[in-house]
């Protein structure tokens, strides 16, 4: 069984949650990974809390690992440029390294330059921030996580796990990825993206949700949905369904109904021997085409390519 070293670099001012994060979703993957915790200098570092951390390890560690994890600080750290100190580090990482950031974890890659040219993401409340210091990246302030190999970035916080999940589920399969997030529960796969977590105006006391509509589409994807369908079940007028819906998800219906169709064609292609085109029908894309042209749009590959990549996997 292959084992990946996997090495999280703590930085001063770092946040506790996101550190243990790593360690705490790859450890629960069978011993698939050996996660250890390395800083600049092999001395403690300060957290953002009212505590530091102790590690065991000093730079050197980057050297040895498969995938190097980039732990958040609080905004009060960042900065445009890094101190000499983490470009040493940094420099360590052997070439072809997958690195990964979580949250604020981005604006170091960035500021290292490692990002130009790249898509990622980070945390929606510091995207302007990240814009103005960064402009040579596409930032996505909309999604939990970016893929760009070997760089991936992800949003604030929790989206550590999402992106540490999509680790296991790229390596080993979804269905070890679904059994680690059982053990820590949380959700394998989160719906929708940072824009449900804006802050967004409180809504009317007693107003009606959209949740049972959404469930209620759920069971019946393979139909051709429409918003008036989607309205009428939740009694509502498609204005208002609509602009509740996008309070609530963060996307508009059509949206929303293509991005759980793809993840529905997402699973089919990882667990079952169905064509392409079989798939297509059973998730409510018209033709095979249409869901190529949404799993491209999606996650950057065609079906055949992301199958063959989990069938290898399981």
């Amino acid at each position: 069984m292959r084992r990946e070293r996997v090495v999280v670099l703590a930085l001063d001012g770092v946040y506790p949650f996101e550190l243990g994060i790593p360690s705490r979703i790859l450890g629960a993957a069978d011993g698939r990974y050996e996660v250890i915790t390395c800083s600049v200098d092999g001395r403690p570092v300060r957290t953002n809390a009212d505590f530091g951390v102790t590690v065991e390890h000093g730079p050197e560690a980057l050297a040895t690992a498969g995938t190097v994890v980039i732990a958040p600080v609080a905004p009060s750290h960042l900065a445009d440029e890094v101190s000499d100190d983490v470009l040493a580090a940094l420099a360590l990482i052997r070439p072809g390294t997958r690195i990964v950031s979580i949250c604020t974890g981005a604006f170091v890659l960035a500021a290292a330059g490692l990002l130009d040219g790249r898509r990622a993401t980070t945390h929606w409340q510091v995207a302007d921030r990240f814009r103005h210091m960064f402009p040579r990246v596409d930032l996505d302030p909309d999604v939990l996580f970016v893929d760009d190999h070997p760089f991936l970035t992800s949003a604030g916080a929790a989206s550590g796990v999402d992106i540490c999940l999509h680790l296991v589920r790229k390596d080993h399969g979804s269905r070890l990825a679904n059994s680690v997030a059982r053990r820590c529960v949380v959700p394998p796969f989160r719906d929708g993206g940072q824009a449900q977590y804006i802050e967004q105006p409180v809504p009317e006391q007693g107003a009606a949700s959209t949740a049972a509509t959404r469930a209620w589409a759920l069971e019946r994807l393979d139909e051709p949905l429409t918003l008036a369908d989607l309205s009428g079940h939740a009694r509502m007028s498609q204005r208002t369904f609509a602009r509740r819906f996008h309070d609530e998800v963060g996307l508009s219906p059509g949206r929303w109904l293509i991005q759980q169709r793809v993840v529905r064609a997402r699973h089919l292609l990882e667990t079952s021997d169905l064509t392409v085109d079989q798939i297509a029908g059973r998730v409510g894309f018209a033709t095979g085409a249409s869901l190529r042209q949404h799993l491209n749009a999606a996650i950057g590959v065609s079906p055949q390519a992301y199958r063959r990549t989990f069938q290898t996997a399981r």
